[in-house]
């Protein structure tokens, strides 16, 4: 018997605000594009219409990542973490992730760790 998508997002632990923190990962190189929050409808609107939407936290309403830029995010897959309180969304991205025009969010600070004991 196979999932419906209600059961699955039924195992989602959504936190106190009734969202979840949603990692995007490129589906092949497997880079980690962004961090965006979803609620139970947006992890519904993903699941079902195969592009990935959000929950905007400041704006409270939902975006689909590249209606405005075009950069578009084609879920390939998606899954939850073992407490089941962080979502990986696989995706294939088209054009840059990030609003900064950054292929990802990640390029912009290196925080570059102290190995081995140094400060």
């Amino acid at each position: 018997m196979t999932d419906t998508i209600e059961d699955r997002i039924a195992r989602v632990a959504f936190n106190e605000q009734g969202l979840v923190p949603a990692i995007i990962q490129e589906w092949d190189t497997r880079e980690v594009l962004m961090l965006g929050w979803m609620d139970a409808e947006a992890l519904r609107r993903t699941l079902s219409e195969g592009r990935v939407t959000f929950w905007s936290r400041s704006r409270q309403e939902y975006w689909r990542k590249g209606d405005t830029s075009g950069h578009i995010q084609l879920v390939r897959g998606a899954r939850l973490d073992c407490d089941g309180d962080t979502v990986l969304v696989s995706v294939q991205q088209i054009g840059a992730a990030c609003h900064t025009g950054d292929r990802t969010c990640f390029d912009a600070d290196d925080l570059d760790p102290a190995v081995g004991g140094r400060p």
